[in-house]
């Protein structure tokens, strides 16, 4: 390469790859950009060299990547939180509104507070019943008779 063009080549991978860091924010390139940034760093050092530029590229992300990958991720947690509406599945309720699946309508109080709720089974539940809850499905309440 000519002189000093590998460092912004360089330069440019590395500002790509931290630009995808940012657009993502998942920690998914950043071991890239580390790479690239030290690559450019022995061009301006003047370490000519392609396949050398490259080998360290690839070694540092590699590095960087084995290294922190794994504190990364115990510290960035990916699972679900449960909240406490998670609490009401496997609860009983009493149908306060008839559970129609055509209309759309129907209402389950659960302890003190009402929800929307649909039946599992896709059957009219009518008012008075008793329903067991299956899951929630956004703010909708899935039961089944009891």
């Amino acid at each position: 390469m000519p002189e000093n063009i590998s460092v912004f080549v360089w330069l440019g991978v590395a500002v790509l790859f931290a630009v995808i860091e940012l657009i993502t924010v998942q920690l998914t390139t950043v071991w890239f950009a580390l790479g690239a940034f030290i690559a450019m760093l022995l061009a301006v050092f003047g370490v000519d060299n392609l396949a050398v530029q490259i080998t360290v590229f690839a070694g540092v992300s590699a590095a960087a990547l084995i290294l922190t990958r794994p504190l990364v991720k115990k510290f960035i947690n990916q699972k679900a939180q449960p909240t406490n509406a998670d609490m009401a599945i496997g609860k009983t309720g009493i149908v306060t509104d008839t559970i129609d699946e055509i209309t759309g309508k129907g209402e389950v109080k659960l302890g003190a507070a009402v929800w929307s709720a649909k039946s599992a089974d896709g059957r009219e539940i009518p008012e008075g019943t008793k329903v067991k809850v299956l899951r929630i499905e956004g703010v909708k309440l899935i039961v089944e008779t009891e």
